[in-house]
C-alpha cells in the first residue's frame, strides 16, 4: 500500500498492507482503516480510524503496536482500549465504601482514611492500581517505618488491603507489593527491632497520692480522669458516656458495643466512690453527656484527660497507662484471678472454644476487684 493507491479509486473490500493491516473500502467509497488477527481459533477485525483523516504512516504505527501485544500474549482489543483501573485513591474510596459499616466508630475510619490519604500516601494516590510496585510501596513506607513504627506497620497493612481489594475487582494481578511476610520482609526491618510504643504508665504505687491531687481540683476533666482510673476505662468509653449508660441504684455502667474497642457491651461495676462521683455530677447535670463540654449537646474532648494531666505537669505518662497501673496492681497486690482482672479491663479471655463455655461476665467478682481498687486509691 502507498498514499497514492489509498487515494485512488479502488473497488469494494479490503486491500492488505501486510502484517494484518487493511484498508476497508465500503460501497459508498469510504475508506477506513481495520487491523485483523486470529485469537483463540476466531478472526478478529479491530477498526482503527477512517481515511484519510488517519494517514498510511499512523496506521501502521498502530497495527505495529497492535502486533506487539499480540505476540506478547495480550489481546489486542484489551491492548488499545482506554485504561479502565481506578488510581490508589478512588480505589482506597471504593475500599472504604464498602468496609466502614464493619467498623465500629468514627474515629476508627477517620484513621483509615487520613492515613491513606495525603498524609503518607501522596507518592501513590494518582497511581493506576495496576502500576503499583514494591519500590512504590517502599517510597511510601521508608520514611516512617523507623521513626513511626507502629503508624507504619498499620499503614502497610492497608495498602496491603486496597491492593487486594483491586486484585479481586480484577484491577491488578500477580503477588501484592505491600504483602510483608515473603517480601517486604527481607527488605524492611522486623518489628522486633522497632520500638513498640506502649503507653507509658504511672507506678501504681504513685496513683493514690495522684487521685488525692485530682479531687482538690476542680473542672469536669478531673471528674472524668478520677472515674476513668477507678474504673479502669479507656478514654473513649469515659468522655462519651451518657447518662442513660448509668444506673445509680445498681451501682452498674453499661458501655455500648459500638464504644468498645472488643465490639461487645460491656458492664461496669461501681465501687463507692465511683457511684459518690456520678452522683455529684448528676445532680450538676447540664447534658445527657455525664461529662459534657463547652459546646452544647458535645462530650468533653478527646485531648481534655491529655491536658489535664499537663496543666499537673504530669510528665512521661499517658492517660492510657492507669489501665496498666491497674492491671499491674492487680497482678501484684491481690488474690484476684487472672481471668477477672482481664475481664475488668474488657479484654478478650482464650479461645473461641473457651469463651464459649464462659458466658457470665463475672459482674460481682469484678464489683470486689474494683471495690478493692477504689480502697486501695482512696487518701490514707
Amino acid at each position: 500500500m502507498t498514499d497514492a493507491l489509498a487515494r485512488s479509486s479502488l473497488p469494494e473490500g479490503r486491500h492488505s498492507d501486510g502484517g494484518g493491516l487493511y484498508l476497508n473500502v465500503k460501497p459508498t467509497g469510504t475508506k477506513s482503516w481495520v487491523f485483523m488477527y486470529t485469537r483463540d481459533g476466531r478472526r478478529q477485525v479491530l477498526g482503527l480510524g477512517s481515511y484519510p483523516a488517519l494517514r498510511l504512516s499512523a496506521a501502521r504505527e498502530k497495527a505495529s503496536e497492535l502486533r506487539t501485544a499480540l505476540a506478547s500474549g495480550v489481546d489486542p482489543k484489551v491492548a488499545r482500549s482506554p485504561r479502565q483501573e481506578p488510581t490508589f485513591a478512588e480505589c482506597t474510596t471504593q475500599f472504604l465504601a464498602s468496609m466502614e459499616s464493619q467498623w465500629r466508630n468514627d474515629k476508627h475510619r477517620a484513621q483509615w482514611r487520613s492515613t491513606l490519604g495525603e498524609a503518607y500516601c501522596s507518592p501513590i494516590l494518582k497511581m493506576r492500581v495496576a502500576d503499583i510496585t514494591t519500590d512504590h510501596v517502599l517510597k511510601v513506607l521508608a520514611p516512617i517505618w523507623t521513626t513511626k513504627p507502629e503508624t507504619a506497620s498499620r499503614l502497610r497493612g492497608r495498602i496491603e488491603r486496597v491492593l487486594d481489594f483491586a486484585k479481586v475487582r480484577g484491577w491488578r494481578s500477580g503477588e501484592n507489593p505491600a504483602l510483608w511476610r515473603g517480601h517486604l520482609k527481607n527488605i524492611l526491618p522486623t518489628r522486633a527491632r522497632l520500638t513498640r510504643g506502649h503507653h507509658a504508665a504511672m507506678p501504681y504505687t504513685d496513683v493514690p497520692a495522684f487521685v488525692l491531687r485530682l479531687r482538690k481540683l476542680d473542672g469536669t476533666s478531673a471528674r472524668a480522669l478520677e472515674l476513668l482510673i477507678l474504673c479502669a476505662s479507656r478514654s473513649g468509653e469515659v468522655l462519651n458516656a451518657k447518662w442513660s449508660e448509668v444506673d445509680l441504684e445498681k451501682g452498674v455502667w453499661q458501655v455500648p458495643a459500638e464504644r468498645m474497642k472488643a465490639g461487645r457491651a460491656h458492664r461496669v461495676p461501681l465501687s463507692s466512690r465511683a457511684l459518690e462521683l456520678l452522683q455529684e455530677m448528676h445532680e450538676a447535670r447540664i447534658s445527657d453527656y455525664v461529662f459534657p463540654g463547652q459546646k452544647e449537646g458535645r462530650p468533653l474532648s478527646t485531648m481534655a484527660l491529655e491536658m489535664q494531666l499537663r496543666r499537673m505537669k504530669v510528665v512521661g505518662v499517658t492517660v492510657h497507662g492507669f489501665r496498666s497501673s491497674f492491671r499491674d496492681w492487680a497482678g501484684e497486690e491481690t488474690d484476684h484471678a487472672r481471668e477477672v482482672a482481664e475481664a475488668a479491663l474488657a479484654h478478650v479471655v482464650g479461645d473461641a472454644t473457651e469463651r464459649a463455655y464462659r458466658r457470665s461476665d463475672a459482674l460481682e467478682k469484678r464489683r470486689l476487684l474494683m471495690g478493692d481498687w477504689a480502697n486501695f486509691l482512696e487518701p490514707k
